[in-house]
């Protein structure tokens, strides 16, 4: 199977979404710089790193050769880091807004959660659809707990046996922006129990997290999550975004994130800029929808 398209100069690369096999090539760039085939949670994603952006300018087309079993789509980014507009957008960001599930961590929590009561696949299934934004994020948060009622003494064993796994590289950008004196913050759809971990092997204080609660009875008997938490519903990450900027007077805040609740805290009074990470899965909605995209954090390091 081929694919040509046209490529645009500054397009950060393309993402190959739901690719069967593992052999892909670019015509035109030198087998150093097509970069590498990543396999995430529902898709493999193709990246053309930075230093060979001026060649697919100069080229003007690609050509994505694949399997006769390969089924292939495209979804073009948008911007580049290093785009002179998006360059100094990041750089004079007085506060950076994280997702954790699948951006600064490699995994969904409530996933994982799942599938240590019994209830992975199920589970899993509900949280793609989730994500992409096919359903409203509270309808699906409900649905997924509802199939397994983990109880508090599943949480303490889960956390217990299953430290955080940070994504590649984020630490390293986190303690930049920390040094840089940048606020950051954690804003997610995930649980906080499960999240203050991974906060405090960032460094970031528990105040700075914004999550949702699970809750449960005197006798550890799961009793739902806390609805008045913002981020437990569709548009929740956009107001916590407002809220913060309201509080803090923060003149530009970013937004990185994968999902279609981390694309929604970018509009007029929330996020700034939006930058969907890909690193772990790609969600092609999102990638449309966001303003720079990226699948490694050391082009954000870099750049600032």
């Amino acid at each position: 199977m081929a694919f040509t398209g046209t490529v645009a100069p500054g397009v950060t690369g393309f993402s190959i979404v739901r690719l069967a096999k593992t052999r892909a090539c670019c015509s035109g760039l030198s087998s150093a710089g097509l970069g590498s085939l990543k396999t995430g949670f529902l898709s493999t994603v193709f990246s053309v790193p930075l230093m060979e952006q001026s060649k697919m300018a100069s080229l003007g087309k690609f050509r994505v050769m694949a399997g006769p079993e390969t089924e292939v789509e495209l979804v073009n980014a948008k911007s580049n880091i290093m785009d002179t507009g998006v360059l100094e957008l990041w750089r004079e960001a007085s506060a950076v807004c994280f997702d954790v599930d699948s951006t600064v961590c490699e995994d969904e929590g409530i996933d994982e959660l799942a599938a240590f009561c019994g209830a992975g696949e199920a589970v899993a299934a509900w949280t793609a659809r989730a994500m992409g934004g096919s359903v409203p994020f509270e309808v699906a948060l409900a649905a997924r707990l509802d199939l397994f009622k983990p109880s508090a003494s599943d949480l303490t064993k889960l956390l217990a046996s299953k430290p955080p796994r940070l994504s590649p590289g984020i630490k390293d950008l986190v303690n930049k922006l920390h040094s840089k004196g940048k606020h950051v913050y954690l804003v997610s759809g995930g649980f906080r129990q499960m999240i203050e971990p991974a906060a405090e092997l960032l460094g970031i204080s528990k105040e700075r997290i914004y999550a949702n609660t699970l809750l449960f009875d005197e006798n550890g008997i799961f009793a739902g999550f806390d609805p008045e938490e913002p981020t437990s519903r569709s548009g929740g990450k956009a107001k916590v975004i407002e809220k913060i900027k309201a509080e803090f007077g923060y003149k530009t805040l970013v937004m990185i994130g994968d999902g279609a609740t981390d694309l929604e805290a970018r509009r007029p009074g929330g996020a700034d800029m939006f930058i969907c990470y890909g690193g772990v899965a790609v969600r092609p909605r999102v990638v449309e929808g966001s303003d720079v995209f990226i699948t490694t954090f050391t082009d954000l390091i870099n750049a600032l």
